[in-house]
């Protein structure tokens, strides 16, 4: 069993945020010691592993409090889980290809940035010098 700023750690998370998703219920399988500490086991980081990515791929906390409870009511809810995780599915492949083009303009940017540290271009980035170069624009 480990504590809240050691599960913080591992699933790199504020123990702020870690307390927030117990308190809501989100973790259902969560143990408190003696003193009413919160106690995670492989099963609650799990939980709580879930939880991250769903909220990660835009999911509300309502929506996946839902999805817990759907769990917790059994197998006559494996239909409703199985499409909450096909809609969450494509929000996260929609994420990752705006991901991969966020890398790309990065990439292009940086290639162009080494090509006027390095004097091989002009330094065309700058709004001001646009006129006397007779250039109407250049993208950020």
């Amino acid at each position: 069993m480990i504590t809240v700023k050691e599960v913080a750690k591992i699933l790199n998370m504020t123990e702020h945020t870690v307390r927030f998703y117990t308190d809501k219920g989100l973790v259902p399988s969560i143990k408190r010691d003696k003193n009413n500490k919160r106690l995670f086991d492989d099963e609650s980081i799990n939980w709580l592993t879930g939880v991250k990515y769903l909220k990660e791929s835009g999911m509300s906390i309502e929506a996946i409090k839902e999805y817990v409870n759907l769990c917790l009511e059994g197998e006559a809810t494996i239909p409703q889980r199985y499409e909450i995780f096909l809609e969450q599915q494509e929000k996260a492949h929609i994420q990752l290809e705006e991901a991969k083009k966020r890398v790309q303009f990065m990439n292009q940017k940086v290639e162009h940035y080494n090509q006027i540290l390095n004097k091989m271009i002009p330094d065309d980035m700058n709004p001001g010098d646009w006129q006397k170069n007779s250039r109407n624009s250049v993208s950020v």
